[in-house]
């Protein structure tokens, strides 16, 4: 017996998927990405570690963020034509704006994606190769380590145009770019 897929999920060009898409897929799973013209689908459920770690992550870079700054939560970046992945953070200089369904690069000042473990190799591999290459400044991943998080942080090289690490923060996150961050990691989760 073999399924035929949705006419929703046939792409409408023969080229595949593009960025404008997703806002014309109404019966896509939510958190459905696209990266090189590929729809990603987050089908595993949420661990409520990764749930809260992300909540609460989000609410402390908020409130740390200057004027300027706005913080978002499972927003799309648009990389170019044919990539728009969905980090779990992201912080943007760009205003805030409720229609809005998703951010230019130049706009993101920062990325963060705590691995699952469905997305692991595109949160450590793929997708900061991504970010990289559209030129987005800092990023972030956020590894479990035995249910302690632990952020490993990074910066773009203009250089070479990959990221540097600049450190693993356990216990607490002190940084001063993209913004002065200071946050208790150990009070992120139960």
């Amino acid at each position: 017996m073999t399924a035929e897929l949705p006419d929703w999920m046939i792409p409408p060009r023969p080229s595949g998927w593009e960025a404008d898409d997703l806002d014309h897929l109404p019966q896509a799973p939510r958190h459905t990405e696209l990266i090189d013209g590929a729809l990603i689908f987050m089908m595993s459920p949420q661990r409520s570690w990764h749930s809260r770690l992300v909540e609460n992550l989000t609410f402390a870079l908020r409130y740390a963020a200057p004027a300027g700054f706005e913080t978002e939560r499972e927003m799309t970046i648009r990389l170019d034509k044919k990539s728009r992945p969905e980090p779990d953070i992201l912080v943007t200089t760009a205003a805030y704006d409720p229609d809005r369904t998703w951010y230019a690069p130049e706009d993101v000042a920062l990325v963060v994606e705590v691995v699952s473990e469905e997305s692991a190799d595109r949160d450590r591999s793929l997708k900061p190769f991504k970010y990289a290459q559209a030129k987005i400044p800092h990023f972030w991943r956020v590894e479990d380590e035995a249910g302690v998080p632990a952020v490993h942080t990074y910066e773009l090289d203009g250089m070479t145009g990959t990221y540097v690490a600049t450190g693993i923060h356990r216990g607490r996150l002190k940084v001063s770019v993209p913004f002065l961050v200071d946050i208790d990691l150990d009070s992120l989760v139960p």
